[in-house]
């Protein structure tokens, strides 16, 4: 059942010396919900990702959208020129994955202060740059369920430098579904077969879809935005996170 009346708010998630800015939107007059966090394209906590972390609370969780880039450009948001890519790609070479993840599980700590939020366990989402990092993220213990939209580098590179994240596979603990298009010239075809393997390996519960579509498919914002990639993918982000995240 989706509630079409949603109440949003920004909010802030402290983390030792940080102070987090985040959009948050859960349904009206809910009781107790799973909870899902939206990871931003390196473009910041934007319209298009606030209009995610809308869609996902419609289906009944409570979503919250973190701000990723805090400690590089508070309040960074943006939209899909070429000038706001070179921005944005330099902001993202300065993050570090222990940052990062430092900042999810600060989310997570913050979602388990709420009394609306369920506490066995929370979702991730995220896509372009945040989908590298949802595939960070669900190395974290209480990490359920993870979509990671067409993440660039997993393979081949980790924020910050060391061994590629995919390397961190093994530590996946929940459910992951990985989403790709075969047009997208940042993720060679070759990457996505690695990144299957190893999920494969360390028998992570996965799946991982392919479209006929470019960088950016879900994003209706974009050039590259593809209706019948961004609409057929939806349907397995709410398979999923009812699957793995709504009681029995």
């Amino acid at each position: 059942m989706t509630n079409p009346e949603i109440h949003t708010t920004n909010v802030t998630i402290p983390n030792r010396d940080l102070q987090i800015a985040a959009y948050l939107a859960q349904p009206a007059g809910a009781g107790q919900l799973p909870a899902v966090i939206v990871i931003q394209e390196i473009f910041g906590v934007n319209p298009h990702i606030r209009e995610v972390t809308d869609r996902i609370a419609k289906e009944g969780y409570l979503a919250i959208a973190p701000a990723i880039y805090q400690r590089q450009a508070p309040g960074f948001e943006t939209g899909y020129t070429p000038e706001s890519i070179k921005i944005g790609r330099e902001y993202k070479e300065q993050t570090t994955a222990s940052q990062l993840l430092s900042d999810i599980q600060a989310t997570i700590n913050y979602l388990k202060t709420l009394p609306s939020v369920q506490q066995q366990g929370f979702g991730c989402i995220g896509f372009c740059f945040g989908g590298h990092v949802a595939y960070l993220a669900a190395t974290l213990p209480e990490i359920k369920a993870t979509a990671s939209f067409y993440g660039a580098g997993i393979a081949t590179l980790t924020p910050g430098g060391g061994a590629p994240t995919i390397d961190r596979t093994a530590d996946i603990k929940g459910t992951l579904y990985a989403f790709f298009g075969t047009q997208d010239a940042s993720i060679p075809s070759e990457q996505v077969d690695q990144i299957a393997a190893e999920l494969e390996k360390h028998i992570i519960p996965h799946q991982i879809f392919r479209y006929n579509a470019d960088h950016g498919f879900f994003c209706d914002h974009r050039g590259s935005y593809n209706a019948t990639a961004a609409a057929e993918s939806w349907v397995q982000v709410k398979q999923l996170f009812h699957q793995e995240l709504q009681p029995a």
